[in-house]
């Protein structure tokens, strides 16, 4: 039975990729399917979201990967839904994405092996330091929409089936709203972008939070709403199953697999710093 969310201890993760690969017919690798010595692997195919890179985390890891194996990794930086798409159609060998409904969707379609917990940080919404809406002193994130909307100020929403993008409509639909008109900016764009026309718009906006740290000091958005255990925001990893696509580079996604949730790992994500201030939380979400 396919699970959604791991408990299981790491060897026995790393165990379930090795046979996954053996299944597909990769065991004629040497000296074997996830454990070939630095540079007998060709690149290993990576869809993920915007976050990660804009924070400058993901070349970080990737960079360390690559000196600790020689395994070279590509990667597009898209949406989560995009990045699941990817996945689906067999374009990457991992996702690396942070919708936790929508991951389980994935698995329970067979599309991946099984959901590798990596880290976490959290959502914030931020605005104009004016606060026109006067959302710094609402109890919750669905309050705080809601006094956006009551007030008319204009809100940039990602508006591309991105991990973010999931969570507003989620947190909409908390606050029993459906966000329409002219100030409702639908960008379509990654994190990044959004981020940079909310400032220029004078919008609001629901952000990660590491992405907001990496470029808070180009932006003239404040931090207003935060803490809602709504906001948490966790990354997980997944290997496409071969069994739907067994030409991947299934040996290569379990190296990398094993690497991001290995102690090694871990530190660096956890060690990961901007202007002083840690963007990522390694392991599950709290």
């Amino acid at each position: 039975m396919r699970r959604t969310f791991s408990r299981c201890p790491l060897a026995v993760r790393r165990l379930a990729l090795a046979l996954a690969c053996l299944a597909t017919g990769l065991a004629g690798l040497t000296p074997g399917c996830g454990e070939s010595q630095p540079g007998e692997m060709g690149p290993v195919r990576l869809a993920t979201t915007t976050s990660t890179a804009n924070t400058g985390l993901l070349d970080t890891l990737l960079a360390e990967f690559r000196d600790d194996t020689g395994i070279e990794v590509h990667y597009v930086a898209v949406g989560t839904g995009q990045a699941l798409k990817h996945g689906e159609n067999g374009d990457v060998d991992a996702v690396l994405v942070h919708a936790p409904e929508a991951e389980a969707e994935f698995l329970a379609a067979g599309f991946g092996l099984e959901r590798v917990p990596l880290m976490w940080n959290d959502f914030v919404i931020a605005g104009p330091p004016a606060d026109r809406a006067g959302i710094a002193s609402a109890a919750t994130a669905a309050g705080a929409l809601q006094r956006i909307a009551d007030s008319g100020a204009p809100f940039v929403s990602r508006g591309d089936d991105s991990g973010t993008h999931k969570k507003e409509l989620q947190l909409w639909r908390v606050a029993g709203i459906t966000p329409r008109g002219e100030a409702y900016v639908e960008a379509g764009q990654g994190m990044g972008a959004c981020l940079t026309i909310a400032a220029e718009k004078e919008a609001y906006i629901l952000t990660d939070r590491g992405t907001h740290l990496a470029m808070r000091d180009d932006l003239d958005l404040a931090v207003l709403c935060e803490g809602d255990p709504l906001l948490i925001n966790p990354y997980s990893i997944i290997a496409i199953d071969p069994q739907r696509h067994a030409d991947l580079h299934h040996a290569g996604a379990a190296r990398l697999i094993a690497w991001l949730s290995s102690p090694r790992g871990q530190a660096v994500i956890g060690a990961y710093r901007v202007g002083g201030e840690q963007l990522f939380h390694p392991g599950p979400r709290p």
